[in-house]
């Protein structure tokens, strides 16, 4: 738990994974948005792969962090909406191999941004469609399995930003925290 002053606090390699895993199922599902605008760039797709591969018991090293700037910097070679957020879910899932173990509200955007891009895909998707957001923010926490949630709450609360993608951290925070 954290210290009273906002001090450090202990994360296990096996909570770490757990957060990666957690970020690259919810950007797993956006991946082929980026893909149908940008076959041939594989950086997202490298990223999410290096996720994985930490998640699955691999050694963090510097491929996630690496993979997670390139995914970013894919985000902006393409132009939909729904492509950018698809490279940068896929980025932040490999970025939250590099979760601090400090008492920061910025923190919780590698927990949970990836989770607020597909919800964001969601919106955006349905109301194209006329239909209900398939990944909502309930939905999104609802796969945010143990150890996640302990994990978040040794945070302090996400910060509210203006954007729609901050509002879904936000949001997404509330519903992952108030699960039990």
């Amino acid at each position: 738990m954290a210290d009273a002053d906002g001090g450090d606090f202990d994360l296990t390699m096996d909570e770490l994974r757990a957060v990666v895993r957690f970020a690259a199922d919810c950007a797993q599902s956006l991946l082929a948005e980026f893909e149908a605008e940008a076959p041939a760039d594989l950086r997202p797709r490298e990223a999410l792969d290096a996720a994985r591969m930490f998640a699955d018991g691999a050694a963090r090293t510097n491929l996630q962090r690496t993979t997670a700037f390139a995914a970013h910097r894919a985000a902006k070679s393409v132009a939909t909406e729904t492509a950018q957020l698809a490279a940068l879910a896929c980025g932040d899932a490999a970025a939250a191999a590099y979760l601090h173990p400090i008492a920061r509200a910025t923190q919780v955007g590698h927990i949970l941004r990836a989770a607020a891009c597909a919800a964001r895909v969601g919106e955006l998707k349905a109301s194209i469609e006329g239909a209900t957001p398939r990944d909502d923010v309930s939905t999104l926490a609802e796969r945010a399995l143990a150890p996640v949630p302990d994990v978040l709450r040794r945070y302090p609360a996400a910060p509210h930003g203006s954007s729609r993608l901050s509002h879904l951290v936000a949001a997404l925070d509330t519903a992952v925290r108030d699960r039990r």
